[in-house]
């Protein structure tokens, strides 16, 4: 997928979350992509399971939770298990 869709997730996200997106018109002018593009974007996105509604009143699309996307790769660090932790405060304790 080119940068760009992942580009194009994150502002939708961002705008969800502060309640800014505009009607649907709106925000697909604003992303510069047709509504049905707009339509694929917030399907998947609830797809994957966020709970994306929309204000009438506010013409706003907003998230019916707190949340939202985080794309990008983060480094893992390797958790001990509860049993070396275990031991290492044994020996710490005992002077081992």
């Amino acid at each position: 997928m080119p940068k760009r869709y992942f580009e194009r997730l994150q502002t939708i996200d961002y705008l969800i979350r502060i309640k800014g997106t505009g009607n649907p018109s709106q925000l697909a002018k604003r992303l510069n992509i047709s509504e049905r593009t707009l339509y694929e974007f917030l399907r998947m996105m609830k797809d994957l399971g966020a709970p994306i509604e929309y204000d009438r009143y506010k013409e706003s699309y907003y998230y019916g939770e707190k949340g939202g996307f985080n794309i990008k790769f983060t480094k893992s660090v390797i958790a001990a298990s509860p049993f070396v932790l275990l031991f290492i405060s044994v020996c710490t304790l005992t002077g081992l």
